[in-house]
Formats: structure tokens, C-alpha cells, sequence
């Protein structure tokens, strides 16, 4: 599994409840771009839509040898789910508080995949909090590596 592309800051702002696999529907070039590590999450979302799932904000770069076959980076793709997991995921969404937020790209046997999480915001507190844990991790890390 090579990760193609992160979202880094979706671990900070949001309480990861569970995270999905799921396929996504990409067109020509996309799939050479995002081999190339051209796409960006930072401000994507998922939305369910009509029964089925939508990404949106999705940065994807136009290839740059692929002229007229480019498409437009920030359109709409589809995320493949089975029909079962979406109105799950669906109901759980209309719950208050919740959204999907992607959390990486990445490739399995040739194909790019999307790890989806179903996520709960944080509040500025529980920000400060995990900033504070992050913090004092890497103290602790850097005062046993001055031990050695």
C-alpha cells in the first residue's frame, strides 16, 4: 500500500469515530496525476447525495501531458460504497455533529483507494489538548534519545 496523499489536518480538527475503504471514481489522467502525488484533501469533504456518496474539494493537479484530456481539478467525484454501508453511513451523518472527512489516498493491487473516516469536530479545548500530548510525546522522545 503506497500513500498517495494525506489529510493531515483531519486528525487534528475531528474525533475519528470509524474509517472506510472505498473506491472512488476517477476519469483518464486523474489516475497519472494522483501516481505523481499531485492531489490535495486539505479542504475536501464528503456528502451523501441522491444514495450515494460524493467527494468534494478534492484538488487533483491536470496531468501535465495530457492536453485536452485534463479535467476540471476540483469537480465532484464519486466514491464507490456498497448500498448497504452508504445508508448506514447516511443515517449516522443526520446524527448531530457528524461528517465524512477523507483521510488519505493511497494505491492497493493498482487501484486507488480512499480512507474515508466518519468524524466528530473537536471543540477548541480538545485541540489545545492534543497539541499539549503531542507535545509532551516529543520531549519524552528527544530526552531518551539525549540518554543513549
Amino acid at each position: 500500500m503506497k500513500v498517495l496523499a494525506q489529510n493531515k489536518k483531519a486528525r487534528f480538527s475531528y474525533f475519528i469515530e470509524e474509517s472506510f475503504e472505498t473506491g472512488i471514481v476517477l476519469k483518464g489522467t486523474e489516475v497519472k496525476s494522483i501516481r505523481q502525488g499531485k492531489a490535495n484533501l486539505k479542504e475536501s469533504y464528503a456528502q451523501v447525495k441522491d444514495g450515494e456518496i460524493f467527494l468534494y474539494g478534492c484538488h487533483i493537479s491536470p496531468y501535465e501531458q495530457g492536453n485536452i484530456h485534463n479535467q476540471d481539478p476540483l469537480r465532484p467525484r464519486k466514491l464507490l460504497l456498497h448500498k448497504r454501508e452508504i445508508s448506514r453511513l447516511a443515517g449516522k451523518v443526520n446524527e448531530k455533529g457528524l461528517t465524512l472527512v477523507p483521510l488519505q489516498l493511497y494505491l492497493k493491487d493498482g487501484r486507488v483507494k480512499l480512507e474515508l473516516g466518519l468524524a466528530r469536530g473537536k471543540k477548541l479545548h480538545d485541540k489545545r489538548h492534543t497539541e499539549a500530548k503531542r507535545d509532551a510525546d516529543r520531549r519524552m522522545r528527544r530526552a531518551v534519545m539525549e540518554e543513549r
